[in-house]
């Protein structure tokens, strides 16, 4: 796993530009979400990745299974 160590500020507003080196290296473009997480001096961001549709229809028919195992019926 590559590693940068670059410097960026916060603004007044507590925005934070990620540097253009990462950003390209990471295949960021405008408009993702993060997670940011804050412990002991150190922010992380994390991209969110929405699932897809096959990753919800695998969920969904899990959790019919589940249900199903259950005997839990669905609402009338």
């Amino acid at each position: 796993m590559e590693r940068d160590e670059l410097t960026t500020r916060m603004s007044s507003k507590g925005q934070v530009v990620i540097p253009e080196e990462i950003r390209h290296r990471l295949g960021l473009t405008a408009g993702p979400q993060f997670v940011v997480i804050g412990s002991d001096g150190v922010v992380s961001l994390k991209t969110l990745t929405p699932p897809t549709m096959s990753d919800f229809d695998e969920f969904v028919g899990q959790a019919r299974k589940a249900g199903l195992k259950r005997s839990v019926s669905p609402p009338a």
